[in-house]
């Protein structure tokens, strides 16, 4: 259920450990793709999604009919950020999509990211008032978090550990059956809810780290300091030492969703934030209008020019340099709408959107912007011809040559 970043390179493994498998998708693009042989994943090549159609054990659908007589669901559907937390609504549809379906003896495993409780208290009720069946009796129920790093050719879905937990003892062996024939390391956890704070825990980690790395810029660049150099120095320490990269925000893969299902189970809970959630996002959170601060303080000293008077020219939309620009409003956009809320003529290039308002190459020569600012580092920008021609570039990713002209965030 869900054929993205989380359900694809799932689907893929399972028709190569010999299941037959429907893709079910809502997305009419994303479906066509798949249809087509073309892969919406980076992580997923066109060839193996090729494969998997011209096998016959896989099938892309939205119809619900295809549903019958599955043997393991997997609901691998996103939890997009709201005003009030996440929104569970795909994953509500996805239950009772999946209840109409259910079966003595079937497997119904929760993958999306949600605060702990979910799988037991929504999924749960949903699935059994359908069906007419107790999760646990009639049919197992479990919940394995989904762990994916688009783009990170070391560890793929096939050999990242695979968290893995049941309503019950034998729910919990099945889902652990179902994973140990495709995947190399499955982990037990002693509930679904330790299984569901594991995950949002982990992502929480990273998002408040990526928070202190944020801090640590403003901080580098009040003192006159390079931020970036700073990182590598303490990251030659082996020990207790994890490197966090900064940028224009903190939304690559999950970052600005996951740690809100912490926060957002805390406050129903006990009546009080997670604090420390709650500061991160308030760092993050006002990290692209800094980024304009800088652009516009760079203007300022650099060529005695304001911001409302100059051209700007974004480099990248998407949240990360793989994958397109996810299911949210991306930091970089939000550099983009701040840039053109102060008055600048904003010009942005994006390899990714080759559909829509935003062209593949700049519609003007570098050297005809008042200052570029490098948002997502793709690989197919021509660094060293921004780095030659532009007056005034900002690297917020730390990847383009020292120059007197590039600044590092």
């Amino acid at each position: 259920m869900g054929q993205g970043h989380a359900g694809l390179p799932l689907a893929m493994a399972a028709v190569e450990a010999g299941h037959h498998v429907i893709g079910f998708e809502r997305d009419k693009q994303r479906l066509e793709q798949l249809r087509g042989g073309v892969s919406p994943v980076e992580d997923v090549p066109d060839k193996t999604l090729e494969a998997a159609l011209k096998s016959g054990r896989y099938q892309a659908t939205r119809e619900e009919e295809s549903l019958a007589d599955f043997d393991i669901a997997v609901i691998a559907v996103p939890t997009p950020p709201t005003e009030r937390g996440a929104d569970l609504g795909a994953v509500r549809e996805a239950a009772e999509s999946l209840a109409r379906h259910v079966r003595k003896g079937t497997t119904v495993i929760l993958e999306s990211t949600a605060h702990p409780g979910t799988t037991r208290k929504i999924v749960r009720p949903i699935l059994e008032a359908l069906s007419w069946m107790r999760a646990g009796i009639s049919f197992h129920l479990g919940y394995s978090p989904a762990r994916v790093e688009p783009g990170d050719e070391r560890w793929t879905f096939a050999n990242t550990p695979k968290i893995v937990s049941g309503l019950t003892e034998k729910c919990r062996d099945q889902v652990a059956a179902f994973y140990t024939g495709i995947t190399q390391n499955v982990v037990p956890a002693n509930s679904i809810e330790e299984a569901e704070l594991a995950k949002v825990f982990e992502d929480t980690f990273r998002y408040v780290n990526t928070a202190l790395a944020h801090e640590l810029c403003r901080v580098a660049h009040t003192l006159d300091l390079d931020a970036w150099h700073t990182l590598d120095l303490a990251g030659s320490n082996p020990v207790g030492f994890t490197k966090f990269r900064p940028g224009p925000g903190a939304d690559d893969h999950g970052l600005p969703v996951d740690p809100m299902h912490l926060s957002q189970q805390d406050k129903a809970g006990h009546r009080k934030a997670f604090r420390l959630v709650e500061l991160a996002r308030d760092i993050n959170g006002a990290q692209p209008a800094y980024v304009v601060d800088r652009i516009q303080d760079a203007l300022g000293t650099r060529h005695d020019k304001p911001l409302k008077e100059a051209r700007v020219l974004a480099l990248g939309l998407a949240t990360r340099r793989i994958g397109g620009a996810g299911s949210h409003r991306s930091s970089a956009a939000e550099v983009v709408a701040e840039l053109e809320r102060r008055g600048a003529l904003v010009d942005v290039v994006d390899p990714q959107l080759t559909e829509g308002e935003h062209p593949l190459r700049p519609p003007l020569p570098y050297r005809a912007y008042d200052a570029a600012v490098l948002l997502t580092a793709y690989d197919g920008f021509d660094l060293a011809a921004v780095t030659a021609e532009s007056e005034y570039v900002l690297d917020t990713r730390g990847v383009m040559p020292q120059a007197p002209h590039i600044e590092r965030l």
